[in-house]
């Protein structure tokens, strides 16, 4: 039987997006059968029906959480993710002294939580390329591996 995994994500230009689809045809190329959503139309307690699940946000202005993904982060505290393989990712702009704070804060919260994190946040810079795709792969390849551990 195949696993499953959620992505769920915020996006506002459209980076975060692509790299959650990145990260869902790598995880298909494993058998993983994989759904994507957008945080707004998910609640936490909905990850707990999967095996495993990536987490992604970009990083507004100066480290700060975007707004559309504040209530999906603040309800992550009331759910126990453990037993749960999950790991985090997300976009940003070196720009700013706080690159990718998104992405440590998710971590952060899902290690709280209890969830088993194989793999540190994927962080991007603006949008992925050639080279983050490669980073893409071999996360995906490591956080497949804790799934099926």
């Amino acid at each position: 039987m195949s696993k499953k995994v959620m992505i769920v994500y915020a996006s506002m230009t459209g980076n975060t997006q692509e790299i959650a689809d990145i990260l869902g045809e790598e995880l298909e190329k494993y058998e993983i059968e994989v759904e994507i959503e957008e945080c707004i139309s998910v609640e936490p307690e909905e990850l707990l029906d999967y095996d495993g699940a990536l987490i992604g946000g970009y990083t507004y202005d100066d480290g700060q959480l975007p707004d559309e993904f504040v209530d999906f982060y603040e309800d992550m505290a009331d759910v126990d993710f453990t037993g749960k393989v999950c790991a985090s990712f997300g976009s940003g702009d070196t720009f700013y002294d706080e690159f990718c704070l998104t992405v440590d804060l998710i971590e952060q919260r899902l290690k709280e939580k209890g969830a088993t994190v194989p793999v540190a946040g994927l962080k991007v810079d603006l949008d992925p390329d050639e080279d983050d795709v490669v980073r893409a792969e071999a996360y995906a390849k490591t956080f497949v591996e804790a799934l099926n551990a």
